[in-house]
């Protein structure tokens, strides 16, 4: 297994979770839900997620100066992350999410950036040499989106693969996606970038068309329960979901994210590296949290065996 190394750069938040039958509308006060704090964030969850499929993973963050970010660089170490360029920053709080999920799994959330909107392109250019080394860079669009850019074009210039999860969803611009190899967006972030409303295979073949014509020749389109649709070039894979009792959906996308980075930094073609990522997010909504319900490469080889 040749595992090239990768680059992560992203948020990192403490999660404070509540799960009840439902969640509230507007205005509303549910009694009765069940609460607990995780280590979360996009950035954090995919750089773990990668480290325990079994990637070499660098994790470029910034997080305060405050218990929450001690606690998180901690941990990340114990996961096996370089964590040497994860800044401080004194004057602002480390990022929290506001998490409630139902009874079937769905979640919303609310965040609070704080550091993670702090980390700039100058940050980013300290990391040069890092990011030009490496072979895959993931990111996500929960730091400033001149920072992403700026470590796009660098990846771009080295010729570093970007793997780009468009969350929370928003429009790019056709210079950041033309340094981007290769994005991920769900349906949701598909429609915000195509100004198609996805709902089967056929509107998100279009999305994805759509997208790919701004510039990045491989969309993958997450769909939920229904499974993902590659498009590569001019052609196009429907890949259906694994069927499982969803008990949480948090981090679902996250580790899909991460397990393509890792599949592809092991020289799997896209269709197998899409069916292990699917494996991979399977197991992950089949549990609690979000890092916490990560699996580790044996569980998602234990599967795709069986």
């Amino acid at each position: 297994m040749n595992t090239k190394r990768i680059v992560v750069i992203g948020s990192c938040n403490t999660d404070m979770v509540v799960k009840s039958d439902r969640l509230p509308v507007p205005g509303e006060t549910i009694l009765g839900g069940t609460f607990f704090m995780n280590p979360g964030g996009k950035g954090a969850n995919q750089a773990i997620a990668a480290a325990r499929l079994g990637g070499n993973v660098t994790f470029i963050a910034k997080t305060g100066n405050d218990l929450f970010g001690r606690q998180s660089i901690k941990q990340y170490e114990e996961e096996g992350l370089d964590t040497g360029y994860i800044l401080s920053d004194p004057t602002t709080p480390s990022g929290v999410a506001l998490i409630s999920v139902d009874r079937k799994g769905e979640n919303c959330i609310i965040v609070a950036s704080g550091a993670n909107m702090s980390l700039c392109p100058e940050d980013i250019n300290e990391a040069e040499s890092t990011i030009g080394a490496a072979d895959l860079l993931l990111m996500q669009l929960e730091i400033p989106i001149e920072t992403v850019e700026q470590a796009a074009e660098i990846a771009a210039r080295k010729g570093v693969r970007v793997i780009l999860n468009p969350a929370p969803a928003q429009s790019l611009s056709n210079s950041l996606l033309k340094n981007v190899y290769m994005l991920i967006p769900n349906k949701n972030e598909a429609e915000i970038l195509s100004g198609i409303k996805v709902t089967d295979w056929e509107s998100a073949k279009k999305a994805a068309k759509i997208i790919s014509n701004k510039g990045v020749d491989i969309v993958v389109v997450t769909l939920g329960s229904l499974g993902s649709l590659l498009k590569e070039g001019d052609n196009y894979y429907e890949i259906p979901a694994t069927k499982v009792d969803a008990i949480d959906t948090t981090a679902a996308g996250d580790t899909f994210c991460g397990a393509m980075t890792v599949a592809i930094s092991e020289g799997k073609n896209l269709v197998d590296a899409v069916k292990f990522a699917t494996e991979s997010a399977a197991i992950t909504v089949t549990k609690m949290g979000a890092q916490s319900s990560i699996p580790s490469r044996k569980e998602v080889d234990f599967k795709l065996i069986h």
